[in-house]
């Protein structure tokens, strides 16, 4: 059975149709790369999965439950909310650190607040749980640090570790390495592929097409707000099928 089922999905900020019958599965294990131009709906999807944005229509699945429905009443919608973000990790561009925490409080955050709702809070494996994901991160003597003394690419491995604190079923990221100098991408991708090698079910929106192609086991080209090509990444990206595919790629290589 599939992780994640997306079943037309649509979205609409005004008369304008963002996201249009989107629809893709993924299985536990497994990495999804999406790329695409600036404004071709890949945020737009990262932030329906995540709920941060509500969708117009469609359905979302999460291990067989059905987490959305555009059928759903604005009740049901924002019953549990919380509670379905939680099968969503998102790191974004922009690291989205708190500035007045240290890089283990950024990490555990998150977990101290949920524990202290669920009446089961326990600071010492918390903690412990925090500092094995800064070791993960090669930033085991960065816990202490805070987001101004570390490097672009030290801020986005602990919003990585962040993330996964909280354990979640698919780790999403969106373009993680767009805010990086050329010289930090590499070893933010190290993660990433690292968690890949450890099967970790992630979506990664990229423009790193060599990233995208040898890490994913499935890769989907966006353009305007709809799946233009999806399938396999040596394929898509190698030898894709549709013209408006060879375009944007032909348009990428160029530009790099």
């Amino acid at each position: 059975m599939a992780i994640l089922e997306v079943s037309h999905l649509e979205k609409k900020f005004g008369t304008t149709q963002v996201l249009q019958d989107i629809s893709f599965s993924l299985e536990k294990g497994q990495a999804l790369s999406i790329i695409g131009a600036s404004g071709s709906g890949k945020t737009t999807l990262l932030r329906c999965l995540n709920f941060l944005e509500k969708p117009d229509g469609g359905s979302i699945s999460v291990g067989g439950t059905t987490v959305f429905s555009a059928e759903d009443s604005p009740t049901q919608y924002e019953r549990d909310i919380r509670t379905k973000r939680l099968h969503f990790g998102l790191v974004f561009q922009n690291f989205n650190l708190f500035p007045q925490y240290t890089a283990l409080q950024n990490i555990t955050l998150a977990c101290e607040l949920l524990a202290k709702e669920h009446g089961g809070e326990n600071h010492t494996l918390i903690e412990e749980t925090g500092r094995a994901l800064l070791e993960q991160m090669g930033l085991a003597d960065r816990a202490d640090h805070y987001p101004y003394q570390l490097s672009g690419g030290q801020q986005q491995r602990v919003a990585i570790a962040r993330a996964l604190a909280l354990h979640p079923d698919i780790l999403c990221f969106d373009e993680p390495t767009s805010a990086l100098d050329p010289e930090l991408t590499g070893e933010v991708l190290r993660v990433i592929r690292t968690l890949a090698e450890k099967r970790t079910t992630m979506i990664i929106v990229t423009h790193e097409m060599t990233f995208a192609r040898d890490v994913a086991d499935q890769l989907i080209f966006m353009d305007g707000g709809v799946i233009v090509e999806q399938g396999d990444p040596h394929q898509v990206i190698d030898h894709p099928r549709r013209e408006r595919t060879r375009q944007f790629l032909a348009h990428y290589a160029e530009e790099s």
